[in-house]
């Protein structure tokens, strides 16, 4: 069999068809499911290993193989935990990292990428200056809300205290802390707009 591109004039299944196609090659070897299941899968795999960065004619093999791998494990399928679709996708997912791995796939990804152009890790300057302005922002916000919701915005944020240990550190309902955390937060979210 030869993976074919998507016929855009072909009728999309409705979503519940693929299960019930997986169902019945599980339990008869159904043959008419399998080649609608390939019909509308093996382009699809194809077209996503492409998009990923496989080779033609690799993502042509890879997609064939996830269909051989439906065909064979089709019994293994669950519709509790995943869509048809989601199902397939994840076997061709890892049928391409198997074959990275196993054809000197380490040295594929090292091709594909240039390591000296990525980006480091660290915030560069203008993000850590970014982030000093918003803290500024957001420390003087903060100095403009009343004493009350500020102590009870600390707490909660800073110090990643609960609001049943606030009330009893403060003395104050668990009503009132949560009141005065919303009213904190609303009041923040008006003074960080302008």
């Amino acid at each position: 069999m030869t993976v074919v591109p998507i016929d855009p004039d072909r009728v999309a299944r409705p979503s519940g068809a693929w299960e019930d196609a997986l169902r019945a090659l599980a339990d008869h070897g159904d043959r008419d499911a399998f080649a609608r299941l390939f019909a509308h899968f093996a382009p699809r795999v194809k077209s996503y290993l492409i998009r990923s960065g496989s080779p033609e004619v690799q993502a042509e093999e890879i997609a064939q193989e996830v269909l051989v791998t439906v065909w064979r494990k089709a019994a293994f399928f669950d519709a509790a935990k995943a869509s048809a679709s989601t199902w397939i996708f994840t076997i061709a997912r890892n049928l391409r990292v198997d074959s990275l791995r196993r054809g000197g796939g380490r040295e594929a990804l090292d091709d594909a990428v240039d390591f000296d152009l990525m980006e480091a890790d660290e915030p560069g300057v203008e993000d850590r200056l970014h982030a000093s302005r918003e803290s500024a922002r957001l420390r003087g916000a903060l100095a403009q809300l009343p004493p009350e919701q500020q102590r009870v915005l600390r707490l909660a944020y800073f110090d990643d205290e609960s609001h049943s240990s606030i009330s009893t550190e403060l003395g104050i309902p668990l009503g009132t802390v949560k009141s005065r955390v919303r009213l904190a937060l609303a009041q923040l979210r008006r003074l960080l707009e302008v």
